[in-house]
């Protein structure tokens, strides 16, 4: 088993601007409260911080980036290397002639959303509906109730592996469903978003309707990673799991909720080995039921605990 020690890795890096700390608790930065520390944890001051960073840590350190940890699960062993947190300086927004929108990847898809509200700028009314934030959406084409990211992004920043810096395209990020083709190691620093003109109580209007289809629907006041699966073509994943039986299936604290089969739940204790269990077994007897394997939606990185 792979020992985390967070002050020798830290000998290894450079000395940012930004905030930098060896065995950082990650539980209460995920929506889960799950997993075990970051060996190392960085907040950079703003794009160039992140870039010289990335340009001085040695190739052999591995490099994750987490938003708000709303759809992420962190093992229990915790996160070997670097784990890179995007904060304040990663959180402008702002208004571009022709209804457009820069908005910074740290920044909640639902500030955007209530940003675009305040501008009077529509067609940006779905990112209510995404538990997460900007970054987060471009790198899963984050989508709700019938648009996904690809349909308003204009152009996004990134900064790769290296420390160099990049601007893509709508076409670059090579968008399909709940996936990106831009390269793995590209970590979003910003992005520039299409709106069109709206009405401002039209768009309130479909704000509070997406909201309360949210509190409806989905078990947005539990500890949950949002949605778990992605949907297969032709089906809900749902639809799949409540088939399978498993509506309320629990293992330990970890439960799959009652109001939407899509969510797991933390009730209050649960490991991140326990969900994840969970979701393993929702897979194979969604696959023995239906014939159809579900794919993880949740992003889960780190390593299981020492004897697990």
């Amino acid at each position: 088993m792979m020992a985390l020690n967070g002050e020798k890795l830290l000998a290894r890096l450079p000395k940012p601007r930004g905030r930098i700390e060896a065995n950082a608790p990650l539980a209460d930065l995920t929506w889960f409260r799950v997993g075990g520390p970051a060996e190392v944890l960085f907040t950079p001051a703003d794009e160039a911080d992140l870039a010289e960073m990335l340009k001085g840590t040695p190739e052999d350190i591995p490099v994750y980036v987490i938003g708000v940890g709303s759809n992420l699960l962190v093992r229990d062993g915790g996160v070997p290397g670097m784990v890179i947190r995007l904060g304040k300086g990663f959180g402008e927004v702002t208004v571009e002639p022709g209804h457009r929108i820069r908005t910074g990847t740290a920044v909640p898809d639902v500030r955007v959303a209530r940003f675009a509200l305040d501008h009077s700028i529509g067609g940006l009314t779905f990112l209510r509906g995404i538990p997460g934030t900007i970054g987060g959406a471009l790198r899963m084409n984050g989508g709700a109730y019938g648009r996904e990211t690809k349909d308003v992004l204009l152009e996004a920043r990134a900064v790769d592996r290296r420390g160099s810096l990049h601007v893509l395209s709508n076409t670059d990020m090579q968008y399909t469903y709940r996936h990106c083709g831009a390269p793995e190691d590209f970590i979003f620093t910003q992005a520039l978003l299409q709106g069109e003109a709206g009405d401002k109580e039209d768009i309130a209007r479909a704000m509070n309707d997406v909201t309360e289809r949210r509190e409806a629907t989905q078990p947005i006041k539990s500890r949950t990673g949002g949605s778990t699966f992605k949907n297969p073509p032709g089906h809900k994943s749902w639809q799949l799991i409540d088939q399978a039986g498993l509506r309320g299936f629990s293992i330990g604290p970890a439960k799959v909720s009652e109001l939407h089969c899509n969510f797991l739940i933390n009730e209050g204790g649960a490991t991140a080995a326990q969900i994840e269990e969970l979701g393993e077994t929702i897979r194979q007897r969604v696959k023995k039921t239906s014939g159809i394997e579900l794919d993880w939606e949740i992003k889960r990185i780190g390593i299981p605990a020492e004897g697990a």
